[in-house]
């Protein structure tokens, strides 16, 4: 049996953050990481921004066994005994720790059918495969106007590929961007040569030799040599759920990251639900940002730091020329208080409460303005147009 003082579950950005933070607070406890994927570590962003326009897959790598973390690729824990303080992978090799940090993060939501070929956009094999396919110069269909989806889709014609974008709502970042805006985007992929179906739902998947088939509701059918999906994904709790830890819609932590009722249970990264006392709410969030401040706050929590995560993380995305910086809660059901130095192109938006104090702010076209914006919330001042000239530069 391995045993640890410290056992980290997953191996993401947190899984790598929570390792950081506890040797900053315990230079000598013994750590071990188990994670499902068979590569130690590494940076996600990059595999749908700067990979794409040729960055260097060797300035991925987290380096995380530098900390003096033993890591356990290519196994998932599954199952759980938290009063021996013992856990148990799929090859049947046991652990035992001391204190124990689930940094599971979550699995892609799927479409269903068959859809073995399509790739549901997550992991360095996933940017990998669709790599293969894009040097080939394969036709491709995203499904998903979100997040990934754009940010594939951009990275795709980018590199020249023909690419059909397709997905339920009215317009590409619909649930984040005002209508306005969201409708400004999709026609800028447009005209970048983007193929952009809105409203169009997915009945059903087939694959026929080469090509793969999608038939939409509709009664529409689309072929593609190469089918990439981000939708999304679904925090991975079911070892927390069968471990009687507290879950909805991911693991309930504090605001140390401790799961309730169980002093040496942390939880970190994409798969927590934690409060955010800036909004008087809890939340999950699933970026770059929060994984590795929440993971390495978290960590320092398991070994004894004790103190409260009272971050609001930011978030980033490029979209061909647009770009753009946000944080706190940036949700298109929320009014929005706008101020455009350029429309659609450069301007913020201020998600409101019905008092108009700010929940969260979206800088469009401008950077580095994302500590103010984060005071901003954090004063509970409400805000108009003329009060986002500041941020707006």
């Amino acid at each position: 049996m391995h045993a640890y003082r410290y056992l980290v579950v997953g191996g993401g950005m947190a899984g790598d953050t929570v390792c950081e933070g506890i040797r900053n607070h315990d230079g000598s406890g013994s750590i071990g990481l188990v994670g499902a994927e068979t590569h130690a570590p590494y940076k996600r962003p990059p595999l749908t921004k700067g990979l794409w326009s040729g960055g260097d897959e060797a300035k991925i790598w987290k380096n995380t066994a530098e900390r003096g973390v033993e890591l356990h690729l290519g196994r998932r824990i599954v199952s759980l005994d938290l009063a021996a303080r013992r856990a148990v992978d799929d090859a049947g090799d046991e652990y035992g720790y001391e204190r124990l940090v689930l940094a599971t993060g979550g699995v892609p939501r799927r479409l269903g059918g068959d859809d073995g070929d399509i790739v549901y956009f997550r992991t360095l094999d996933d940017y990998r495969a669709v790599r293969r396919s894009s040097d080939a110069g394969e036709r491709f269909l995203v499904v998903g106007g979100g997040f990934i989806g754009s940010e594939l889709a951009a990275a795709l014609r980018s590199n020249g590929r023909e690419v059909t974008m397709v997905f339920p709502e009215p317009g590409i970042g619909w649930r984040t961007f005002p209508p306005d805006l969201s409708a400004a985007v999709t026609e800028e992929y447009r005209s970048r040569g983007v193929e952009v179906l809105t409203g169009a739902l997915v009945a059903e998947v087939e694959r026929d030799g080469g090509t793969t088939r999608i038939r939409l509701e509709d009664g529409r059918t689309l072929e593609a040599g190469a089918v990439v999906a981000g939708l999304g994904i679904v925090p991975r709790t079911e070892l927390a759920e069968a471990a009687g830890l507290a879950v909805d819609n991911g693991i309930v932590v504090d605001e140390y990251g401790r799961v309730e009722g169980f002093e040496d249970v942390f939880a970190a990264g994409d798969v927590a639900q934690f409060p955010v006392p800036a909004l008087g709410t809890t939340m999950r969030v699933e970026h770059e940002d929060h994984a590795n401040t929440h993971g390495r706050v978290v960590g320092a929590n398991a070994a004894g730091a004790d103190h409260p995560y009272d971050y609001l993380p930011f978030f980033y995305s490029d979209l061909f020329d647009l770009g753009y910086e946000a944080v706190g809660s940036v949700d298109s059901r929320l009014s929005a208080v706008e101020r455009w130095s350029d429309p659609h192109r450069k301007g913020v938006v201020a998600f409101v409460d019905d008092e108009n104090r700010p929940r969260g702010f979206l800088l469009w076209g401008i950077f580095g303005k994302v500590d103010a914006a984060r005071e901003r919330i954090l004063s509970g001042a409400p805000v108009d147009e003329e009060a986002l000239g500041e941020l707006a530069g």
